[in-house]
């Protein structure tokens, strides 16, 4: 029995010693994980971003989704060959500082069949600037890790094919396009981890805001409190130090424009949701923002018996005729089922200009959309200021609610929502705007469903909850 005892504490202890060396195996393993890191590692988009607050656990992305890749073991994909990489740091000095460092950090000695330095010591890299580092792969044979910085220049960034590209920080974009053509023949992937700092830069625009529409696109946003390892109360103490603008980019990860977000309270983790088969009960209003030159913009709402309130379906488009959106439109109405008026037309809110008559008519947009079906009552409080008031006591309440939620399948109005601000004189830039105007519009017609509130008994209204949260995803 003292023999058995005694082979089990060897092995345990071993196993310690293992572990100690390894710090990969204690990286979200233990009863406490960070879940964001983990959708990170999960996705499978080859451009994938993560922006977070300082000291919200982004760093540790990139370097451990390295070091999964050049090992070939990475625990949620499937990798058949040696790799090559990239690590891009702004400069040399921030190179060793932070990226390098978590490279090393996660990086077991055992698997490091080379070390080569740009200076320093090799036999002690973690001083130094390291040029590259070959790595062990489990399939046999050899992986690279090379280190680049973008002070160097865009001409070290041509000519060689890569597997992945992690970007510590964010580049500058043509360091990024380089970087881009390099893992082109591969078919590789992208990955950058950033402080959104140098406010509404291309990376806004490109990777936040998905201006090109890339499906390969995604991100995930962190702030301090998604990482389960800092202090609640240091977290409270820091805040307190920290100016509105500081605490959006340093604490949420957020991108700061000069003036300021119309709507800081829309949090997409929160107000955007996957689609699910709402009730026909549910079923409330259309709203349309007219535009012919301009996108028009359409979107289907409903309102549970809670009074919160879903965007489910959108038709977003420019350059068509009143006939091509009013198709649309009841194309759209037919595959949910929408709910029409005793005369077998659909109803919708639209601005008061549709009473104007075009150019290309002798009849106005409201007039032209009455004739295709479609009637719309131009009656809406314009009113910008109390509109906007409105929504933003939807997107999140006096007692902290969120009674607004999105379908994820509306892009363009979740799109807006990102880069609506405030310009001078107080008023919103009128730019991208066509969907955040007809919600406006709708959501200065609430409350408005306060006797369906009263008229649910409590178990009606539990079984409208349960219907809410299935989620069963649909298609348009």
């Amino acid at each position: 029995m003292k023999e058995i005892i005694y082979k089990l504490n060897k092995i345990y202890n071993e196993e310690i010693l293992r572990k100690s060396k390894n710090k990969l195996l204690t990286y979200n393993t233990g009863k406490i994980k960070h879940n964001k890191q983990i959708a990170f590692h999960m996705c499978t988009k080859r451009n994938r971003w993560v922006f977070g607050g300082n000291r919200s656990g982004k760093t540790e992305c990139g370097a451990v989704e390295s070091i999964y890749l050049a090992r070939g073991n990475h625990p949620y994909k499937k990798i058949n060959k040696n790799m090559e990489g990239w690590v891009v740091s702004l400069s040399s000095q921030v190179q060793r500082d932070v990226a390098q460092k978590k490279i090393l950090h996660y990086l077991n000695p055992d698997w490091i069949e080379e070390i080569v330095m740009q200076s320093g010591r090799k036999d002690f890299p973690e001083n130094g600037i390291i040029d590259y580092i070959k790595i062990k792969n489990v399939l046999g044979g050899v992986s690279k890790i090379g280190f680049r910085n973008c002070d160097q220049g865009r001409e070290k960034f041509q000519g060689t094919s890569l597997d992945f590209v992690w970007f510590d920080e964010e580049p500058p974009r043509e360091i990024y396009l380089e970087c881009k053509m390099r893992v082109l023949d591969r078919q590789g992937e992208l990955f950058g981890t950033m402080t959104p700092l140098k406010g509404l830069s291309w990376v806004y625009d490109e990777i936040y805001l998905n201006s090109h529409a890339d499906p390969e696109v995604w991100y995930e946003q962190m702030q301090w409190e998604d990482n389960p390892f800092l202090s609640p109360v240091e977290i409270k103490n820091i805040s307190s130090t920290l100016s509105v603008e500081e605490l959006e980019s340093r604490k949420y990860g957020r991108f700061v424009g000069s003036e300021g977000l119309v709507y800081k309270e829309f949090d997409e983790n929160v107000n955007v949701i996957q689609p699910f088969n709402v009730p026909k009960e549910w079923y409330d209003n259309i709203s349309i923002d007219p535009g012919l030159n301009n996108p028009l913009s359409a979107h289907w709402y409903a309102v549970d018996f809670d009074g919160n309130i879903y965007v489910i379906a959108e038709h977003y488009a420019k350059g068509k005729d009143i006939n091509y959106h009013a198709n649309m439109i009841k194309n759209i109405c037919k595959s949910l089922n929408w709910k029409t008026g005793f005369d077998g037309r659909y109803s919708a809110l639209i601005d008061s200009a549709a009473n104007q008559r075009t150019l290309a008519s002798s009849k106005s947009v409201a007039e032209l959309f009455i004739e295709q079906g479609i009637n719309v009552n131009t009656k809406v409080n314009k009113d910008l200021f109390s509109g906007i008031s409105r929504v933003k006591s939807y997107l999140k309440s006096a007692d902290n609610k969120t009674k607004l939620f999105i379908f994820a399948n509306c892009v363009n109005m979740i799109r807006e929502f990102k880069c609506y601000f405030w310009g001078q004189g107080d008023n919103p830039i009128k730019k991208d705007d066509h969907s955040l105007d007809e919600l406006r519009y709708y959501i200065m017609t609430k409350p408005h469903n306060e006797e369906k509130l009263t008229s649910k008994t409590y178990i009606e209204k539990h079984k409208d909850r349960k219907v809410r949260n299935l989620k069963i995803k649909v298609y348009y």
